[in-house]
């Protein structure tokens, strides 16, 4: 994921928070009445998050920052029944999600993007293949490849591992990758990007996907958009470039909580 610049953005997001309370017509998350701003959603964007917090902190700032992760859908939820201050989400906020906080907040949350992330796709450090194309991963994570001599690999099965479907990461997979296909059966679903990782850092077998901030533990793979297009390695300037065939810009919801005001554009 980009960070580059990206710091000026967070503090333009949380930099400026009142911490007057809300009129007493609008509820509010308790956590706004104790100094503290709760950042949750997608496992994607928490690592950064976690450093823009620490930062924002260690500048002797009076505002804590909690930042927990549990996936997009799992952030846009606590979004709405106001129990996370700001969402972090690595998927556009849906029509039937922008209705509820309607409900609740009496306007529409606006989305803001603060960064661009490359995918990776991660697979044992042991396995000797080094690039795949999209078409190959499409195959391979809808079960229609099921052994590595198939891709170039040796003859061993392969284990697919994917994210919860509540997560933003599997929602952009499997639009963009599988072309809307479903993951094959057998996949076995995992809580989070990092237990993603450590799954297939135990697993010769293994392949998984996640963002490129995950990167350790497991080896990513070159990805060609097809057979004739040059295997790109996931780096920052090929994400940003747009030369690397799976990146995506995750967004922020937020809450319009009238407590911490927004400077950055909005989408």
């Amino acid at each position: 994921m980009r960070t580059k610049n990206l710091l000026a953005a967070f503090l333009a997001l949380v930099g400026s928070a009142s911490l007057s309370l809300p009129p007493s017509t609008q509820a509010a998350p308790s956590t706004s009445r104790n100094g503290s701003i709760t950042v949750k959603g997608s496992d994607t964007m928490v690592i950064l998050a976690q450093k823009w917090a620490e930062t924002y902190m260690g500048g002797k700032n009076a505002v804590k920052i909690q930042v927990t992760g549990g996936g997009s859908g799992v952030g846009i939820a606590a979004l709405q029944n106001q129990t996370t201050d700001l969402c972090n989400a690595s998927r556009p906020i849906r029509a039937a999600e922008i209705g509820e906080c309607i409900k609740t907040f009496g306007r529409r949350p606006t989305e803001y993007k603060v960064a661009l992330d490359g995918l990776s796709v991660y697979v044992h450090e042991g396995n000797p293949v080094k690039e795949l194309t999209v078409p190959q991963l499409r195959a391979i994570f809808t079960g229609k490849v099921k052994n590595w001599k198939d891709v170039g690999g040796p003859d061993m099965p392969i284990t697919v591992y994917s994210r919860e479907n509540s997560s933003g990461t599997y929602e952009f997979f499997k639009e963009h990758v599988l072309d809307g296909q479903d993951f094959a059966s057998s996949a076995q679903t995992m809580q989070g990007t990092a237990a993603v990782l450590q799954a297939v850092a135990k697993d010769k077998n293994g392949v998984g996907y996640g963002g490129a901030a995950y990167g350790k533990g497991a080896k990513h793979l070159a990805i060609k958009k097809d057979s004739e297009s040059p295997a790109i390695e996931p780096s920052e300037a090929t994400v940003v470039g747009g030369t690397y065939p799976i990146w995506r810009y995750p967004l922020r919801p937020t809450s319009t909580q009238p407590w911490i005001k927004v400077k950055s554009a909005p989408i």
